[in-house]
């Protein structure tokens, strides 16, 4: 085999190998888009009960217009998605049909050497048959060469045959999948014309709630301050909580013979099965469940500007997640209820210590658990309250000590 040949020969085959490795990155970017639309389109269902709920009290609410906004963000995401979907699968149209060309090509040239093969074949043998073309010989070694010469041209006709049936086979296949794509390709342009109608629906139905929710700026004003008043009661509550929790811990930790840990930068007495507790916690940021299964965040964290009125801002030390109405409301963590109570405006509350830190669960309109019960992680503490709005909302917070924190960054994503 000469140089030539050896050099086409890795050619070839690195060839193949850099198309093996390019089919199996677009299945795995195949995978992942799919399972995004899956993602989204769960999504998309349970928003759209969220927002049924909320539509049936006939009561336009910034509630309701949390929802729509939700389920614009996810259509539009849906959107992305397929619009990823689509250049892939045109990507992958161009790299068949590319396919399909070379295969006629290399089946047009095997088809042509074949036929050379047997015309020079014929032309060789013109008037004699290949019995006779070896008992002609004269030598015995002549008899032997042209016995060899026969057994290697039909061992490189029936190689020409197999390769021609192969290419012809894959070729078959190719076309297929080019049909396959195609439709698979209409069916996904289907699916984006749709979302883009549902999208222009949405938004006709935002701007109809921002109008009417304009129209209501004194009652709005009204509200975010009876929240600001409610939010500063929670806060003064969970403090006074937090404060005879950490009394009640001293006053153990000096009744006790054995000596209560400290964790970093807490000033709470802890008993060496709390500091473990809080160290788990500690550990799991970012991976904790949520305190509903479905819904999203309507409320975040910190200081941020109110979703209608111009130049108001509003304050909140935990996250409100809107769900679906008598959804359960579940401890993130494994810990011990040390409150049960109920704040105007915030309905029933629960307070849950984990080591030196404690979660609150506000909104509630059944509690089922007990002060001073230990409970796990997605144990049920009790069902989401409901508002005369339609609106199903549970009101979360994670505090460490006296500090509150951003329970987002706690939460695992969802």
């Amino acid at each position: 085999m000469n140089k030539l040949k050896v050099i086409g020969l890795l050619v070839l085959m690195l060839g193949a190998i850099a198309l093996q490795d390019t089919h199996a990155q677009t299945r795995k970017t195949r995978a992942q888009i799919e399972k995004e639309k899956a993602d989204i389109q769960k999504k998309l269902l349970e928003f759209d009960q969220i927002l049924k709920k909320t539509a049936e009290s006939k009561r336009v609410s910034v509630g309701q217009l949390n929802a729509v906004n939700q389920q614009l963000q996810n259509r539009i995401n849906y959107i992305n998605t397929l619009n990823r979907e689509m250049r892939l699968l045109e990507t992958e149209i161009k790299e068949t049909e590319n396919r399909i060309t070379a295969l006629e090509k290399e089946l047009k040239n095997l088809k042509k050497e074949y036929s050379d093969m047997v015309y020079t074949s014929s032309k060789l043998n013109q008037g004699t048959t290949m019995t006779a073309f070896v008992f002609s010989s004269e030598t015995f070694k002549q008899f032997f060469m042209r016995l060899r010469y026969l057994k290697q041209y039909a061992d490189a006709r029936k190689k020409q045959v197999e390769q021609i049936e192969k290419v012809s086979v894959e070729l078959i296949g190719q076309r297929n999948s080019l049909n396959d794509k195609s439709l698979e390709l209409r069916a996904v342009l289907s699916q984006e014309q749709q979302q883009k109608q549902q999208l222009d629906k949405a938004k006709s139905e935002q701007q109809r709630i921002v109008n009417s929710l304009n129209q209501q700026e004194q009652e709005l004003r009204k509200q975010i301050a009876a929240a600001k008043k409610q939010q500063e009661n929670l806060n003064r509550m969970l403090r006074e909580i937090i404060e005879e929790d950490r009394k009640k811990a001293e006053a153990a930790a000096k009744r006790s013979s054995s000596t209560a840990n400290k964790a970093s930068g807490s000033s709470i007495p802890l008993t060496p099965e709390a500091a473990a507790l809080s160290s788990s916690f500690s550990s799991n940021r970012g991976k904790l469940p949520w305190p509903v299964e479905s819904g999203f965040i309507s409320r975040p964290f910190g200081t941020h500007p109110h979703p209608t009125l111009k130049g108001i801002t509003e304050d909140n030390d935990g996250v409100d997640i809107q769900t679906a109405p008598n959804a359960n409301v579940r401890a993130v963590f494994d810990g011990e209820v040390i409150k049960i109570g109920t704040i105007p405006g915030y309905g029933g509350t629960i307070v849950v210590r984990h080591g030196e830190y404690y979660t609150m669960y506000s909104k509630l309109k059944v509690i089922s658990v007990k002060s001073g019960e230990k409970v796990k992680a997605k144990q049920v503490l009790g069902q989401v309250y409901t508002n005369r709005e339609g609106v199903a909302e549970v009101h979360f917070e994670t505090w460490k000590g006296l500090q509150p924190m951003n329970p987002s960054i706690w939460l695992a994503g969802q």
